[in-house]
């Protein structure tokens, strides 16, 4: 789970922390990552992931990709900036999603937004992009993935947000296990070489 805030114990600790529980409830594994905090630049598009295996800036990136590869599912959480997601947050996950090569397929995908007022739906969008690039289905809940706060613990006065976490986790977790046994009779989706398209020869 990516904290994509850099303001610890605030609104987007609140929206993943009651997700957390449900996620402990339903006996599945979680931790929480920090990100918003930390200094991480953006992808410089150098391709030496694509000889490596890894991001060539060795830091948290390579760290969360190692766990990201036995993980199940992936939870991006992050306020709401200028309509979007905190920059931090979006240069990590683009270095992730590219630099890994490993297969996503089916992993569970998640995106929180969290925010004063508005903004939250754009950002919701921006995050699940990640996943569907890489074959991963999203978990929904009974509303888009947002809890609305400013000051720091306002969010915890968002009861429809915060049950909206809970359902997200539930079903989220119902995924994770429904694929899990799905693997084990069916296996993964056949895959088909990749045909590239470009618009410009």
């Amino acid at each position: 789970m990516l904290n994509g805030s850099p303001r610890k114990n605030g609104n987007t600790s609140i929206a993943l922390g009651e997700m957390e529980k449900v996620f402990k409830a339903e006996g599945i594994e979680t931790e929480i990552i920090q990100i918003g905090n930390m200094e991480i630049r953006g992808c410089v598009a150098c391709g030496s992931c694509k000889k490596n295996g890894k991001c060539v800036f060795d830091d948290i990136v390579n760290e969360v990709a190692a766990k990201f590869k036995d993980a199940d599912g992936l939870v991006a959480a992050s306020p709401v900036y200028y309509a979007s997601a905190n920059g931090t947050l979006v240069a990590f996950l683009d270095r992730l999603f590219y630099s890994s090569g490993f297969d996503k397929t089916m992993k569970v995908g998640a995106s929180v937004a969290v925010a004063r007022r508005g903004g939250c739906s754009a950002t919701f969008d921006q995050l699940n992009k990640y996943f569907t690039i890489a074959g991963m289905p999203v978990a929904s809940s009974q509303y888009w993935n947002s809890v609305h706060g400013r000051e720091k613990g306002d969010a915890e006065q968002d009861a429809e947000g915060l049950q909206t976490m809970r359902v997200l986790a539930r079903n989220m977790s119902f995924l994770i296990k429904s694929i899990a046994l799905g693997k084990e009779k069916y296996g993964l989706p056949e895959k088909e070489p990749w045909t590239p398209t470009h618009f410009i020869r």
